[in-house]
């Protein structure tokens, strides 16, 4: 008997539950029909550790979303180096801009833990875009904040100040519009924060020692809590 480890993400996919449904915050905009072709459509995988959502150069097949866990969006540059470009932890749904597109990825998705994975087909998500406003509201508050994010990453990969990158770091990863499955509280290790900020995990426990005394974070067991989201925006200690 095939051992759920060996099968491929794509394999092991399944219809969501009640439980999944309820953590897809794009689904309360649809109408009564388009909800129940959503739904219809949609599937749900457990993905683990080190697995692959999408790869560089494949084509699209499914619009993304975590509903679970904690996944990387990365890439690797001419001299083989892997750069980060964002975290994607509960809530978030990304590659609208390849979907709309039917373009090949140009980054690889990887999940950083167990995590739970949700996909539209591509032709659903092109469906939606054809019959609903709220739909269209959504995809686009998606790819204006996504922009804003990356001009923000970019930002980031300049800084040589250790606890202002993990201070936008962390700033990114609780923003409500793109990441509303986060709240107030990130389940997040310090080990997974240092691969999504490119710096040792000792150094991350630095910063975030740094960031708790001054009361923009609360480092709690299991992850972390925002107390204060503006200074994280805003710190140039």
């Amino acid at each position: 008997m095939t051992q759920f480890a060996d099968l491929t993400l794509h394999q092991r996919r399944r219809p969501p539950t009640f439980v999944d449904l309820q953590g897809i915050p794009w689904l309360a905009l649809l109408g009564p029909d388009e909800r129940a072709r959503a739904v219809d459509s949609l599937q749900v995988s457990d993905a683990q550790a080190g697995d692959f959502v999408c790869r560089v150069g494949k084509p699209v097949t499914y619009w993304f979303g975590v509903i679970e866990g904690l996944l990387k969006m990365s890439a690797d540059n001419a001299q083989g180096l892997t750069m980060t470009f964002a975290g994607m932890p509960p809530g978030g749904w990304f590659g609208e801009g390849t979907a709309l597109k039917r373009e090949p990825y140009r980054y690889n998705i990887q999940a950083l833990r167990k995590s739970v994975v949700a996909g539209l087909p591509v032709e659903s998500f092109h469906w939606l875009l054809g019959q609903s406003i709220g739909f269209n509201r959504f995809v686009m508050n998606q790819l204006n904040e996504r922009l804003g994010q990356f001009i923000s990453a970019r930002e980031i990969d300049r800084m040589n100040n250790p606890d202002q990158r993990v201070a936008r770091s962390l700033a990114a990863l609780f923003n409500p519009v793109l990441y509303p499955g986060v709240g107030e509280v990130l389940r997040i290790t310090q080990q997974e924060l240092a691969y999504l900020v490119g710096l040792s995990r000792q150094r991350v426990n630095e910063s975030l020692r740094t960031l708790e005394a001054q009361g923009a974070i609360r480092v709690e067991y299991g992850g972390l809590r925002v107390l204060d989201l503006a200074a994280l925006r805003c710190t140039n200690s």
